[in-house]
């Protein structure tokens, strides 16, 4: 028979969804939420939980060594951590399989103020970038074991991914994540025209219209985007010395892309 206080945390561990809080020992157990806080403190100084965010705990294997405490599965974190929120960026990507790369760091788009961009927790690294509530659109809903996560599908990756390349690895990589989607035969270019406008960032149409007429090739997509340009310009990447100006889209590029402009 088990002692009763691991007794009292297998129940909690049997309704809960990974993650453990405040709320869920107090309901589970019928105590008030100040137990419920003692008891959670108890089993993290006893070795059965670690604390990964305020008032947010995960079990602990019995058989692991607490240097080696690593979550097998950053995603099950995710929507504790940061909701209201999603995963997108180079993350979905590589779960859509618009690309081969895999990244170390999980990218989480959320609508909590983002004090650090990049936040450690169970031995997993995730990159915040802020994101508005009127932007919570195009996602799907996965089930990671017992917990809910929201993705960005693939078409929605994509729109953010352009709209802040740095979210997508690069312009480089970006560019080879939307030729792998166009080449696909399951693409819908209406959507990601629909969510290009929904997210309301003109940057998104001189970016992706000049990737689609001298990468891509793709007339439809190209005409698509032209006439919805907007005034100003813009660089192809921020995070890229762009000395190009390419007045046809508006749009700042290196030079080692000036001779893909038409």
């Amino acid at each position: 028979m088990l002692p009763a206080s691991r007794a009292r945390l297998a129940s909690v561990l049997r309704a809960s969804k990974d993650v453990v809080s405040v709320g869920i020992v107090s309901q589970t157990l019928d105590v008030d939420r100040t137990r419920a806080a003692q008891l959670l403190s108890r089993w993290r100084k006893q070795g059965w939980l670690r604390r990964v965010g305020p008032g947010l705990y995960v079990p602990i294997p019995l058989d692991l060594p607490d240097s080696e405490q690593v979550i097998p599965d950053p995603w099950v974190l995710v929507p504790t951590l940061f909701a209201r929120c999603y995963i997108g960026g180079w993350t979905a990507a590589h779960h859509w399989e618009l690309t081969e790369q895999l990244f170390n760091e999980t990218l989480v788009f959320t609508t909590r103020r983002v004090v650090k961009k990049r936040v450690t927790a169970q031995g997993a690294v995730f990159v915040l970038h802020a994101t508005s509530a009127k932007r919570l659109f195009g996602l799907k809903t996965l089930w990671r074991g017992t917990t809910k996560v929201s993705v960005s599908d693939a078409a929605r990756t994509l729109v953010d991914m352009i709209a802040v390349p740095e979210t997508g690895g690069g312009i480089d990589h970006v560019a080879d994540c939307l030729q792998t989607y166009l080449g696909n035969k399951s693409a819908d270019r209406d959507l990601l025209i629909r969510y290009a406008e929904a997210y309301g960032n003109g940057a998104i149409f001189k970016r992706l219209g000049f990737l689609a007429e001298t990468l891509l090739h793709d007339e439809k997509l190209t005409a698509a985007c032209r006439d919805r340009l907007t005034q100003g310009n813009t660089r192809l990447d921020p995070a890229l010395d762009s000395p190009r100006l390419l007045t046809a889209w508006r749009l700042w590029v290196p030079e080692r892309w000036k001779d893909r402009a038409a």
